[in-house]
């Protein structure tokens, strides 16, 4: 098979490994900077040029499947050819090397000793990045590890969240084989009471599994990460003995779509409380609106960005705007490019943790202009420092939230709607910090560690019976 892989970003780091380069026959990515270049000793071409060569199938290295597939069947690319990342099982049809799995902390301990456990529990992270489904996740670790469960923090692919897993004395499994295997071929995961699948990514895993293992499947996706699955699989995945919980209502939408006789509860997350007093230290009067996350268009910086130039002279002056997220992607250069000649714009890339807490803790709003966004964690997180929330109504958090009163919200894409927002909370700074106040009232309400304890412990014995 001769291949061309569509996409160079952050998913073809995370699957190329599945390709022998001598199978591939050219790489292909729309930006041109990338263009006529060469990555890991492979030349990349425009989806133009690219469709032109010989190959037998075109695989997606991306999440925007929908917009790379029209573009590739319009460049004249069979249609049948062309596959996702999802797809790789059925299309390397077992070919594919096995990867060595890795072991950090005791892992090999628990799944050897039973006695010192009340029981072994399984909980599989699709990565370890530090974005909000693996925090949730991590979170959860902690809570069964503090209740007497024996606890396995596995995951498809390593990242910067393992060293503070393994600091919390949770072993760690990394086995890049989830990303193509069923429950039925990994047989290490086997040996556990319970399963936690975090994300609509298991789907591919859970497709083929041991029905006399509980699982529960939490889902944190909205309908966007759908768009590569195969939905005849997604229909056909045996729930016997499985308890699906949703992080509010968009993921569940998102998977009644394709599944509309699928029951699902509802499970969100927790976030510690790691609030302190806020500082007027190195203040100088200014409103600081704060956004985070992965820029790309899903996530609406952009909208943000157009609802920022239509705020002018002083109102402008009285801002400062910090991006904060991964910039590696075509939209975060777009706007790299448009803020050098606005000087109250700044974007910091990738940031950790503990800085991510210093913003938050200095901030006076919080930003989410997202498209779609089931239920960010870094509102929570906001809310907690009691740093109100300016969310677009496509966001799950919004379902919390009333207008005006412990938070703001304005139509999803409404680049005005979201000026006039801007506006408000610059002229009512006094108003801006009551809000504030009043959005760690939902915080305590629904998003505390307390809260989340009680309704995730009950759900885990539940599913064990």
């Amino acid at each position: 098979m001769k291949y061309l892989l569509f996409g160079t970003g952050e998913y073809y780091q995370r699957y190329k490994k599945w390709f022998e380069k001598n199978d591939i026959t050219a790489l292909l990515d729309n930006s041109k900077d990338k263009q006529g270049a060469y990555i890991d000793g492979i030349k990349v071409y425009s989806p133009q040029e690219g469709v032109k060569l010989a190959y037998d199938a075109i695989v997606i290295l991306s999440f925007y499947i929908k917009e790379m597939k029209a573009q590739l069947i319009a460049l004249g690319a069979d249609e049948s050819r062309i596959y996702h990342f999802f797809d790789l099982r059925k299309l390397l049809g077992g070919k594919a090397a096995r990867r060595p799995v890795q072991y950090y902390g005791n892992a090999e301990g628990v799944f050897s000793r039973r006695s010192e456990y009340r029981k072994k529990i399984l909980l599989l992270s699709h990565d370890l990045t530090l974005g909000g489904p693996a925090l949730a996740l991590y979170h959860a670790a902690k809570l069964l590890k503090g209740d007497g469960y024996g606890v396995v923090f596995a995951s498809m692919m390593d990242g910067p969240l393992r060293s503070a897993i393994t600091d919390e004395d949770i072993p760690v499994v990394i086995d890049e084989n989830l990303q193509i295997e069923t429950m039925n071929e990994a047989a290490w995961t086997w040996g556990f009471d319970l399963i936690f699948c975090n994300t609509f990514v298991f789907y591919v895993y859970l497709s083929e599994r041991k029905t006399d293992i509980p699982v529960i499947w939490w889902l944190h996706d909205s309908l966007f990460f759908y768009d590569g699955a195969d939905k005849e699989v997604l229909r056909t995945i045996d729930l016997h003995n499985m308890r699906v919980v949703s992080v509010g209502d968009v993921p569940e939408k998102a998977m009644h779509r394709y599944n509309p006789s699928m029951e699902i509860g509802s499970l969100l997350y927790g976030v510690s409380d790691m609030r302190r007093e806020p500082t007027d230290a190195g203040r100088d009067g200014k409103i600081k609106f704060l956004t985070i996350g992965y820029v790309e268009s899903r996530k609406g910086q952009d909208i943000l960005l157009e609802a920022i130039k239509l705020l002018h002279g002083e109102m402008l002056e009285k801002c400062e705007f910090c991006f904060v997220g991964n910039d590696t992607s075509l939209l975060a250069g777009r706007i790299k490019e448009e803020i050098r000649h606005i000087p109250q714009v700044k974007m910091t890339g990738t940031v950790g943790r503990k800085q991510i807490e210093a913003l938050l803790n200095g901030a006076d709003a919080l930003v989410c202009p997202s498209r779609e966004d089931p239920m960010p964690t870094v509102a929570a997180e906001a809310m907690m420092h009691s740093v109100p929330c300016i969310l677009s109504d496509v966001t799950g958090t919004s379902a919390y939230i009333k207008d005006g009163v412990d938070g703001i919200v304005f139509p999803a894409g409404d680049k005005d709607a979201l000026a006039e927002k801007l506006r408000w909370c610059i002229t009512h700074k006094d108003g801006l910090k009551e809000m504030g106040k009043q959005s760690r009232k939902i915080y305590e309400s629904y998003f505390s560690m307390d809260v989340f304890k009680k309704e995730f412990l009950a759900l885990v014995e539940k599913a064990m019976g």
